[in-house]
């Protein structure tokens, strides 16, 4: 299925010389931090300079200080903590976050982490009464409890002290849980400065609060700025990467030390997993690419298709055996995730290409019988990579449709299920992403409900791909010292995204060489520049265009510093190619 591509390139920033000037940068990278919002030489000294000075005190965290002095008080009459996680990176590492701390302290930990298929996401009541049975009277949740307020309730009942650490947005019509202490910079009246904080890095929060409370009586604050907080920061960074929340601010602070830190893998844990990735961060500096498209999947695949807690058991052994052992197991769970997602988006791109009406319908519904429900939500985001459409994946399981949605920009995929309210079990998420159940057979209702309803809310709409362009650049300006410069960019993601650049008028130099059936290597000649250029799946597109020695095309590419033997250097990856009307 070809999608068309629509180009969006950002207007030039008419300050850019002068901030080039004043902060002695290239002009195309003042101009990529205009359009950042970044404007003066201070601004972008911060920014390219990340600092642990440069992170706020935990102590401006509405809450944080009774859950210190719970946590320390638990510490102190030896009472066990039970932490609260999530399956997903993000809710294991904040797991792993908190237990070292508190461990470091002299507390007692205990977790539990909720099984996908059998328990679901979130606070459950009986695993609270089963804590309090075994003597548990705190327990701390970490990436979920925001909207508990039965579970609250469950544990005041009880007698149970709860401490809810979460980054989910409240309620805007309920009130909060009612608990010992709320950590959530998204609750009303919290005036911490960074509101997009992921689970983890709230976790890490609370964890540097209860560290600097501790070191402060030993008088020693250079051991924990020095040693302890930055091999913290590696979970932090791992997790603040993985839930992609945007890499600006603070969250850009953590994520930049925490990479940084990567480069010494100290715990066993963590060298296992880089091994079984094939990553050497010995050789080669770990990426934010690396986090989320080889790491943040193995950590994420034991909650897909097994046992979270097994994470955090790989995340605090010293057994270097041991943690070589689930390391492999977690790379076999991710080769059975990816085989299960291969086999069912098979079975899905067959019926979009066989069935008439689902290839027309401007939001696709696709069901499974059996279909894995730990891939259901990644087989909605490649449906919609594929399409450009909003697409729901669901697996019918004993007679329960089970469904994951994603979205595209313009369409709040919420409201859409909203508007059929009255079928579901149960269903929640945001504009982008929706999950929910419902009996099995209103799934033709649903189906039919959702699809009236794009085709009034989308009924003049095309789907398209939008590419994002960030600035036009001469090709004879990319140099390895501007490579350099954008190197201090990283690390990349949601919010900071990697720069694409355009050129127009570019001629291919020689003729196309095809590589390995699906992709294209080009020589491209602009003014008195010659440039290689690799388009990763592109061979396809440029025979479509009848690509030749000598054609002109407009082309927007990605720089890339490759360090192959033969293809050394740097060139330039395709992003988007247009071929001008004569």
């Amino acid at each position: 299925m070809t999608v068309k591509q629509r180009w969006q390139i950002s207007p030039p920033q008419p300050d850019a010389d002068k901030l080039a000037r004043d902060a002695h940068i290239p002009q195309p990278l003042a101009e990529l931090l205009l359009a950042r919002g970044i404007s003066t030489a201070a601004e972008a000294h911060i920014f390219l300079n990340p600092a642990a000075d440069q992170l706020h005190s935990p102590a401006l965290m509405l809450g944080m200080d009774a859950a210190v002095e719970r946590i320390e008080r638990a510490i102190a009459k030896s009472e066990p903590i039970l932490l609260y996680g999530d399956y997903d990176v993000d809710g294991t590492t904040a797991v792993v976050l908190l237990k070292t701390a508190i461990e470091m302290l002299g507390g007692t930990v205990r977790f539990h982490v909720p099984h996908r298929i059998r328990e679901g996401y979130g606070l459950q009541s009986s695993v609270l009464e089963e804590a309090h049975a075994a003597g548990i009277r705190l327990v701390v949740t970490v990436d979920t409890g925001m909207r508990a307020c039965a579970e609250a309730e469950t544990a005041r009942r009880i007698g149970l002290d709860l401490i809810i650490t979460d980054h989910h947005l409240p309620s805007a019509s309920d009130p909060l849980p009612h608990c010992d202490a709320i950590l959530n910079p998204n609750q009303q009246s919290c005036t911490y400065p960074e509101k997009s904080l992921c689970g983890a890095a709230i976790a890490f929060k609370l964890a540097q609060a209860l560290l600097e409370n501790h070191e402060s009586h030993r008088n020693d604050p250079t051991r924990l700025r020095e040693k302890i907080l930055p091999s913290f920061l590696k979970m932090a960074a791992i997790a603040t990467i993985a839930d992609a929340v945007p890499l600006r601010g603070e969250n850009r602070v953590i994520a930049a030390l925490g990479l940084r830190e990567l480069r010494r893998p100290a715990a066993a844990g963590l060298r296992a997993l880089f091994q079984a990735a094939t990553l050497d961060p010995a050789s080669k500096a770990i990426t934010g690419f690396d986090i989320a498209f080889r790491i943040a999947p193995r950590i994420n695949a034991a909650g897909r298709m097994d046992i979270a807690s097994e994470v955090i058991e790989l995340f605090t052994t010293r057994d270097t055996n041991r943690a070589r052992d689930l390391a492999n197991k977690l790379e076999v769970l991710n080769r059975q995730r990816r085989d299960a997602e291969a086999s069912a988006l098979a079975e899905i791109e067959r019926r979009l290409t066989e069935d008439a009406e689902l290839k027309d319908a401007p939001l696709l519904v696709v069901d499974g019988e059996g279909w894995h429900r730990g891939i259901i939500g990644i087989l909605a985001s490649r449906v919609v990579e594929r399409t450009a459409k909003p697409a729901i994946v669901v697996s019918i399981e004993d007679g329960v449709a089970h469904g994951s949605g994603r979205s595209v920009d313009g369409f709040p995929l919420l409201e859409a299920l909203e508007s059929s309210a009255p079928l579901f079990t149960r269903f929640g998420g945001h504009a982008f992403a929706v999950g929910f159940a419902l009996p099995a057979e209103r799934l033709t209702e649903l189906k039919r409900g959702l699809v009236a309803y794009a085709h009034e809310k989308l009924a003049s709409r095309e789907p398209e791909h939008l590419l994002r362009i960030h600035a036009e650049l001469p090709l004879e300006r990319i140099t390895p010292v501007l490579a350099g410069w954008l190197r201090r960019l990283e690390p990349l993601g949601h919010g900071n995204p990697e720069p694409v650049f355009v050129t127009r008028g570019v001629r291919l130099h020689s003729a196309p060489r095809v590589m390995k059936e699906r992709h294209i290597r080009l020589e491209l000649a602009s003014g008195t520049a010659i440039m290689r250029c690799v388009g990763w799946n592109w061979a396809a597109r440029c025979a479509a265009h009848g690509l030749k020695q000598g054609s002109v095309i407009d082309l927007a590419y990605k720089i890339r510093e490759n360090d192959h033997p033969d293809y050394g250097g740097i060139e330039v990856e395709i992003a988007g190619l247009e071929v001008p009307a004569r």
